[in-house]
């Protein structure tokens, strides 16, 4: 079983840099593609989606059908190579912007439905 380096980095209770199954590597890219902002790294200044910009927005489906678009072309720019992606819902729930991913894993594997929700981030 391959380990991966686990995302945000730190130090397990061991002493050694912690690390991580495949599933949850997968989920910890997809997760920096989204909420990393586009101009935040220097190497590579159009990378990310921005989606943690939206909390400040004001909430409405218009939002939504714009983000399902922006969500979906980021992350079939950046993973294409890891991921496929299936589908992207984006809803619009009271003061909350909901990102439901659908995608199925390059390597194998069955469809895996993930959950975001840039206000988890603040």
């Amino acid at each position: 079983m391959a380990l991966f380096l686990d995302f945000p980095f730190h130090i397990d209770g061991r002493g050694r840099s912690a690390e991580t199954d495949e599933d949850d590597h997968i989920r910890d890219m997809i997760m920096q593609v989204l909420f990393t902002d586009p101009g935040e790294r220097v190497n590579r200044p159009d990378f990310g989606c921005g989606l943690k910009q939206l909390v400040f927005m004001p909430n409405s489906d218009a939002l939504a059908t714009a983000t399902q678009f922006l969500v979906q072309g980021s992350l079939q720019r950046w993973l294409e190579a890891v991921i496929q992606v299936e589908s992207v819902e984006v809803e619009a729930v009271d003061s909350e912007l909901r990102v439901s991913l659908v995608y199925s894993k390059r390597s194998g594997g069955g469809l895996r439905r993930e959950v975001f929700t840039p206000a988890g981030l603040v």
